[in-house]
């Protein structure tokens, strides 16, 4: 009997031991999970942090940008309607003239690389929208060489375009798609030497539509081609960099095309042999669509009361001399303050206001404006036109909630300004 106790005993004591060793191994692997499970709420806290931070920078990069953008393009304005009034004094001499055409082929660089810069940023977070519609492939490159034939010309270049349907269909933005072509056709005429030539053809393709600009300039090299869409992505330049740019304009060009369901490609033998880029985007369900007719000149305008209200003595003082050139009456206003005092007492046609005024800004003052329209129940209505160095659409689109009828952003083209007056005082 005794015999027998023992190994039941034995048993009994090695299974309590097993289960001592579990149960340790049971304790250590709980801790074990509770360590990892706290590593990772922390690994978890850790990315949510690094993602609001990532987040926060973004949101202050693109502040940043528009301010820069802002403050870039105050000095702008007074030197564009500058140019325009010399363009417009009676008999100029040609050298007045050649530097006129300096000047203004300047400010309008300087403003497409801050709106390509801007545009980068935007297209970046997501902010940038397409508005779709049917237009014709003839109007959007018509559009394009519009803005890079003084460059071209200045140049001496010869310009070969050859479009195989001018009137094919595109759903597309007409905007995005012009800037595409003129970011392009710019950058040919940019890296080629005068009298060089620069050409722009289209075909038909499987996608839909293929186009093509090339030129026999510098050419791209083998390291840097691969790269040429990324952001500040730039070739080897000189030290003196008379074709430099800031290496965005061909990343927004990439984007913009892929917005639109197309490819862009990019293809050079070499250093000096030239460059050519491709893209191909879809064409439209809609049936061809006859290229835009140009405009017919609008007849001669009567003289309009205008009030202007800027803050910035020099964008004020020439933009009111260029308004009173084209025999306007305009009355200048310096604050945001005054100027509403104005518009309520005064008998104006339109208002052209800044949105950044010190103590009273624009959006305030064309909201207390239409509140008195209201109250006062007035049937004529002053219509408004602001003027800003912000150009994003959510700007665009605060200024119009608040009242404004136009929104225009500095430098503000002259001859497109004029006619928006004339069209108001009509």
């Amino acid at each position: 009997m005794a015999d027998r106790a023992q190994p039941d005993s034995d048993d009994a004591t090695l299974r309590e031991a097993q289960l001592r060793a579990a149960l340790v191994q049971v304790r250590s692997e709980n801790a074990q999970l509770r360590e990892a499970n706290a590593h990772l709420v922390m690994a978890t806290v850790n990315a949510q942090s690094l993602q609001d931070e990532a987040e926060a920078a973004n949101r202050r990069q693109n502040e940043f940008l528009a301010m820069l953008a802002h403050e870039l393009r105050n000095p702008l304005a007074p030197i564009s309607m500058a140019a325009a009034m010399l363009e417009r004094m009676p008999q100029p001499t040609p050298e007045l003239a050649a530097l006129r055409g300096v000047i203004s082929r300047q400010v309008e660089h300087m403003a497409r690389l801050l709106d390509d810069l801007l545009d980068a940023a935007r297209i970046s977070s997501g902010k940038i929208t397409l508005t779709i519609a049917p237009l014709a492939l003839g109007d959007v490159v018509e559009r394009a060489l519009e803005t890079v034939q003084p460059r071209i010309a200045e140049r001496r270049q010869q310009l070969r375009v050859a479009l195989h349907e001018p009137a094919l269909a595109l759903d597309g933005d007409k905007v995005r798609l012009t800037q595409v072509l003129s970011n392009l056709l710019g950058n040919a005429s940019k890296y080629t030497q005068d009298g060089g030539t620069v050409g722009l053809r289209s075909e038909a393709c499987e996608l839909g539509v293929r186009l093509i600009v090339s030129d026999d300039g510098t050419g791209i090299g083998p390291d840097v081609l691969p790269h040429i869409f990324d952001l500040f992505t730039q070739g080897p330049r000189s030290l003196a960099r008379s074709e430099g740019g800031l290496g965005v304009g061909l990343n927004v060009v990439r984007n913009l095309v892929q917005m639109h369901g197309g490819t862009v490609q990019a293809h050079s033998d070499g250093i000096g042999l030239g460059s050519r880029f491709t893209i191909e985007l879809p064409v439209g369900a809609a049936e061809a669509v006859p290229a835009a007719e140009d405009t017919v000149a609008s007849p001669a305008h009567d003289a309009c009361k205008v009030l202007l209200i800027e803050d910035n003595v020099d964008v004020c003082d020439t933009l009111k001399s260029f308004l009173m050139l084209d025999r306007h009456v305009v009355t200048a206003a310096y604050d945001g303050s005054q100027g509403l005092a104005l518009a309520l007492t005064g008998d104006f046609d339109v208002l052209l206001c800044d949105i950044g005024l010190p103590q009273l800004d624009g959006l305030e003052v064309i909201a207390r404006l239409r509140a008195q329209e209201a109250d006062a129940a007035r049937t004529r209505r002053l219509f408004a036109i602001a003027l800003s160095g912000y150009g994003q659409p959510e700007d665009r689109a605060r200024a119009l909630a608040a009242g404004f009828d136009e929104y225009l952003v500095k430098p503000v083209r002259p001859d497109s300004l004029l006619e928006l007056v004339a069209a108001a005082c009509r």
